[in-house]
């Protein structure tokens, strides 16, 4: 029996969802049946593009613009998504914004500007939402992690930091909310090839990505938004209804690979256990 997805009648709000992989998490909402409030904070372009096809399916879809540098305008925007829908039953944290520096060139107001809009903003945001869901005593939240919070890479101390935050704060408010009838779990994505890497990487291309990924990662691909998007979809769902405080890892096997093995595709010539472990 096929595993269906369903939100019909939730209503949802996806932070960050002008673009990437929470443009696409909004659309997959809509697609399992909600109605979704789309925040952004600067591509108001890509956020009115969903909610035109959130609302050529039938449902209710808003925008809503909100800078996740205050703590306050988190808050105003639970206010005005409560607002906009009659109250929120799905709460996908997905907003965020990345960096890398070494150690000794990071400054400290890049260093609180990650943690603002990474970690603050979205505390608070949940924090508000918590308290409408609370008054109904159900509700789901999901948080958008990294791999990054997971494993080490240098230069991004700082991003990584925010990601084992937003990890650490889905295990305390999933064991703190479950007995409030709110489930709150999180995932953690690998590489997932969205608009940023073409800015952000010079010389990139989507065939050099597809080669990169093809010797990386285990899984021999990097994943797709509409991937992550289900997973989400389905931790907000009843499906997940016994699932708390957990951070699901989407990434083809990049965290499973010890970093020791030199070309996970090939035979090892190693013989470990001579003499002692039969057949070797």
């Amino acid at each position: 029996m096929a595993l269906t997805l369903d939100l019909a009648g939730k209503r949802t709000l996806v932070t960050g969802a002008g673009t990437g992989i929470g443009r696409e998490i909004a659309i997959e909402c809509a697609r399992a049946g909600a109605d979704v409030v789309v925040h952004y904070a600067h591509d108001e372009q890509g956020a009115r593009s969903a909610v035109d096809a959130i609302r050529a399916m039938g449902r209710r879809g808003e925008s809503i613009q909100a800078d996740f540098d205050s703590p306050h305008a988190a808050i105003e925007l639970g206010d005005r998504a409560v607002a906009a829908l009659g109250g929120i039953d799905c709460l996908v944290n997905n907003a965020g914004i990345t960096f890398n520096r070494p150690l000794a060139d990071v400054e400290p107001e890049q260093f609180d500007r990650l943690y603002a809009v990474n970690v603050r903003a979205p505390f608070f945001l949940t924090r508000r939402i918590a308290a409408d869901m609370r008054n109904r005593g159900s509700g789901a939240i999901c948080n958008i992690a990294s791999i990054h919070g997971l494993s080490g890479a240098p230069e991004h101390a700082v991003y990584a930091g925010t990601k084992g935050a937003i990890i650490a704060q889905t295990r305390a408010l999933g064991v703190e909310l479950a007995h409030h009838g709110i489930r709150v779990n999180a995932v953690a994505p690998g590489w997932v090839t969205v608009e940023n890497y073409h800015k952000a990487i010079p010389g990139f291309t989507d065939e050099s990505a597809r080669k990169t990924a093809s010797e990386k990662i285990p899984l021999g691909r990097s994943g797709e938004k509409r991937e992550i998007a289900s997973l989400v979809v389905f931790l907000c769902s009843d499906h997940a209804a016994y699932i708390v405080g957990q951070t699901i890892v989407a990434d083809g096997g990049t965290t499973a690979l010890m970093s020791l093995i030199s070309d996970f595709r090939a035979a090892s010539s190693s013989r470990f256990g001579i003499g002692y472990v039969p057949g070797v």
